[in-house]
């Protein structure tokens, strides 16, 4: 699926209010989106189907701020968060994303951001892959199609880039090996565990597309803990998106699993 034709004015006109740096979506396209502002406790429950993707309103609190609007119906799909207080902040595309990114994009809010502004679609995530299929040049993401960039030999005079089409929703170690990458350091190349996330060494930098991908568990939290944030097992870790992933990427002493 083609996120960018909505973020493109047919019209060449600006997208609407509210005014902000960094506008996102441009609503003008389709009477079918709409942006409102909300307290970033929205008092919204998400729901997805069994893709675990598409985030859509599965119901509100009577007295949250949701439902308060007036505006937000059951069923709109959730495209776009932007921290509205939060200085520098980009637009969160989400159309597509699953329901760990969504989450996870809430969740890295600012502690000091109080107001959200959320783009909806009201209409199917049928109607809403249509939407954005609509004048598209060359769909990456037709059936179900992610791209996954691997760095290999980041920095280094052998760096190499490599682009593979993937299904949504892969796992990003196994789709690496299936196309010849080497996920792991030294002798766990033929140590390692096999995927089954035990041995704690096929350490992957996600230096792209983050919100494209699940969130972390306690337990892979635990064993990266000493490392940055957009390190990941990538034995454990499933692209809905687009990413960018480097492997070999430096780790620090206090890793203990190397």
């Amino acid at each position: 699926m083609n996120r960018v034709s909505l973020y493109e004015s047919a019209s060449g006109e600006p997208p609407q209010q509210p005014q902000q740096e960094n506008q996102g979506i441009d609503i003008s396209q389709d009477e079918r989106l709409y942006r409102v502002r909300l307290s970033r406790a929205t008092g919204i429950e998400w729901g997805t189907d069994l893709s675990f993707s598409f985030v859509y309103v599965r119901d509100m609190l009577p007295s949250g701020a949701a439902a308060q609007t007036k505006l937000i119906s059951k069923g709109d799909q959730i495209c776009e968060l932007l921290a509205v207080d939060e200085e520098g902040a980009s637009p969160v595309p989400l159309i597509g994303s699953s329901f760990d990114a969504v989450m996870t994009a809430f969740a890295s809010l600012s502690k000091n951001t109080k107001d959200v502004d959320l783009v909806f679609f009201r209409g199917s995530k049928d109607e809403l892959k249509a939407l954005c299929g609509s004048g598209s040049k060359g769909n990456e993401n037709n059936d179900g199609k992610i791209k996954i960039t691997v760095i290999q030999n980041k920095g280094s005079k052998d760096e190499t880039t490599k682009i593979i089409m993937a299904k949504e929703g892969a796992n990003v170690r196994q789709t690496l090996v299936d196309n010849g990458i080497n996920v792991y350091q030294s002798v766990t190349r033929w140590t390692n565990c096999k995927g089954k996330q035990l041995c704690g060494t096929c350490i992957v930098n996600v230096t792209d597309g983050s919100m494209n991908t699940n969130r972390k568990s306690m337990d892979e939290g635990s064993t990266l803990r000493d490392n940055p944030d957009s390190y990941r097992l990538s034995c454990v870790t499933f692209a809905y998106g687009d990413i960018t992933v480097e492997t070999f990427p430096p780790i620090g002493a206090a890793q203990w699993t190397r």
